[in-house]
């Protein structure tokens, strides 16, 4: 029996769950459309990589023999999906490099490639990066571009190619279905008041996005959330999406600034423990996108705080506009209110645009691997019921989670370090606050080691 293979690249190797949440998403919608194609689920076979395909060191060296992994990849795939990813990143990062020269790679070997889903930064005309994008997304062998964002930019990139463009859904709408398996935390027996989630971020992404937000206006803002919550009856729970500098402010707030630690889930590290969290709250208010989207998907009303476009990007797509918040309405009673009538609303979906990135996705697969054939895409009540469910995170699987954020927690801190980003400051102990932090985070990722 022929087989088929699909080279999906995504954030999977990223700390955020988000990512983890969309990889296992769009496997789950390819195995449906591979289903709905007639193929055989023996024969149809999804290989995960990291969108990180083409690796650092080759950047930055040019060194062809490090491409050997990519290329064997590439070349065995009947075709490269990239799914859900922001890819074209180039403002402020450099991964739309990466990109291309995937891109550019599998015109070499005659691949063809889907771009599903993913997240687009603004197209512009003035800025080299993004014309250098533009000529490698312009390629023959790209079939199809969908976004869950910028619309307008990406019809900019492939102007006058003929190639399929359009606003779609976020695969991570589907995780209820893909997730239905995890179960909330468990409640405290004859639990009557309203759970709040919290979910924070790194204190640098607001400085990194021109927004005039310090890390102590972060933390007074949580801590009024709280003040507000206490005072109202109302229970709350800290997290974040595992983001490891996310967990470094939440940790400090534990540690430093009087939050219980029975109130804050300091370190996640897979889809199934942050979804425990978000499933076993009311309400969420999130910083972090996927926390919004995954919230949604489980219909729990939520507020996101914008401190980029994809925030209120989202919002609007789902008819949800005012509950994504600008920084001049960060203030504890402004953002409850917005909540409370998020919760008395409830969360209505549209079936049409919830199931538009199935739709594209099929669309895209079927004029690559059956272009001949009449099928018709799944209905959404079928498709939710042929999507495979996930299966959970293997031991193995959270082990390496866990290593790579180790790594990550190591780098980080040693680069600060070593820039003298970070002052240090002698403590009680003796040792300075970076040493005593990354204590405190290196016995917090190693006990997980050992789970």
């Amino acid at each position: 029996m022929a087989r088929t293979e699909v080279l999906l690249l995504t954030n999977r190797d990223s700390d955020n769950i988000g990512d983890q949440i969309i990889e296992a998403s769009v496997i789950s919608l390819l195995k449906a459309a591979a289903e709905n194609l007639g193929i055989a689920s023996q024969s149809f076979i999804v290989r995960s990589r990291a969108a990180s395909i083409i690796s650092k060191k080759y950047m930055s060296t040019g060194d062809e023999s490090l491409l050997e992994s990519a290329r064997r990849a590439i070349s065995r795939a009947d075709v490269v999906v990239f799914g859900g990813a922001p890819l074209f990143n180039y403002v402020y990062q450099v991964f739309y490099r990466r990109t291309i020269r995937t891109v550019e790679l599998a015109e070499e070997y005659g691949v063809p490639v889907l771009f599903s889903s993913i997240g687009v930064e603004p197209y512009n005309d003035a800025d080299e990066r993004s014309l250098a994008l533009q000529s490698a997304l312009r390629k023959p062998v790209v079939r199809q571009i969908t976004t869950r964002d910028d619309l307008e930019s990406t019809q900019k990139y492939v102007e006058g190619t003929g190639i399929p463009t359009a606003l779609v859904s976020d695969p991570a709408v589907f995780a209820d279905s893909v997730f239905e398996k995890v179960r909330p935390i468990d409640d405290p027996p004859g639990r009557s008041r309203k759970r709040i989630g919290l979910v924070v971020t790194r204190s640098g992404v607001f400085p990194d996005n021109g927004i005039p937000f310090s890390e102590a206006d972060q933390r007074n803002f949580w801590l009024g959330v709280i003040d507000e919550l206490t005072a109202r009856g109302d229970d709350y729970r800290l997290f974040t999406t595992g983001h490891f500098d996310d967990e470094i402010f939440l940790d400090s707030l534990v540690r430093h600034h009087g939050v219980q630690g029975k109130k804050a889930a300091v370190t996640l590290n897979s889809p199934e423990e942050l979804i425990e969290q978000l499933r076993s709250c009311d309400g969420v208010i999130a910083y972090r996108l996927h926390a919004s989207i995954t919230s949604f998907a489980f219909d729990i009303p939520s507020i996101g705080l914008t401190w980029n476009f994809k925030v209120p990007d989202f919002y609007r797509s789902v008819d949800y506009p005012e509950r994504a918040l600008e920084s001049a309405d960060w203030k504890p009673s402004t953002v409850l209110s917005a909540l409370d009538r998020a919760m008395s609303e409830g969360v209505e979906k549209d079936d049409d645009f919830m199931i538009s990135v199935y739709r594209t996705l099929f669309s895209g697969l079927k004029g690559i691997l059956k272009p001949s054939e009449q099928i018709e895409p799944y209905s959404l009540e079928e498709l939710r019921e042929k999507l495979p469910r996930y299966a959970g995170t293997s031991r193995k699987q959270y082990q390496e989670k866990m290593r790579r954020k180790l790594r990550r927690s190591y780098g980080f801190y040693q680069d600060k370090i070593a820039a003298n980003a970070v002052k240090p400051s002698v403590g009680q102990s003796g040792r300075t606050q970076p040493q005593s932090l990354l204590r405190s985070v290196r016995t917090r990722l190693k006990r997980g080691l050992k789970r």
